[in-house]
């Protein structure tokens, strides 16, 4: 993939897990779902969570962007993330994300409720903002004898741009 069709490949999907570093022990993952605003990413998590605070410990953080159909391929975004605290920023990542897991558009008259629940759980932002990637050509077998045809090969780390 060129430097556009990765960027693309992020556009078009929703879903990532979410990997950063722990106090203490390996890395931590969870699978969220996650905006475009320009070329960052924006997940949304409560401010309490692991996420939010090792974000403020060491900004450094992977983001494995799933491809939701079969045979399933990914791409790795490697990032600085940081966290905002925005109020309106939140609760428009929070429409989003509503709108991503639901399929249908959040009304307006949603928002005041959003809002208060965005407000109840401590809601905050992570923007991460892609350094390089990593992609792996997929590999996938179709039927028990195309493991015979199976080659395989190495990565290979690219700038974001």
């Amino acid at each position: 993939m060129n430097s556009e069709e990765r960027r693309q490949f992020v556009r078009d999907h929703r879903t990532c897990v979410f990997s950063y570093e722990r106090k203490k022990g390996p890395p931590s993952m969870s699978i969220v779902y996650y905006v475009m605003d320009g070329d960052d990413l924006l997940v949304s998590t409560m401010a309490d969570r692991a996420k939010a605070r090792a974000v403020e410990r060491n900004p450094q953080v992977s983001l494995c962007v799933l491809d939701e159909s079969w045979p399933v391929t990914y791409l790795v975004v490697y990032g600085e993330a940081r966290v905002e605290t925005d109020p309106d920023a939140i609760v428009d990542l929070m429409m989003k994300v509503g709108e991503l897991m639901s399929g249908e558009k959040i009304p307006d008259a949603a928002r005041p409720g959003i809002r208060a629940m965005a407000e109840k759980e401590k809601r905050v932002v992570l923007r991460v903002t892609p350094v390089e990637t990593f992609e792996t050509p997929p590999k996938h077998l179709y039927a028990g004898d195309d493991g015979s045809k199976l080659q395989h090969g190495l990565g290979a780390t690219r700038p974001w741009r």
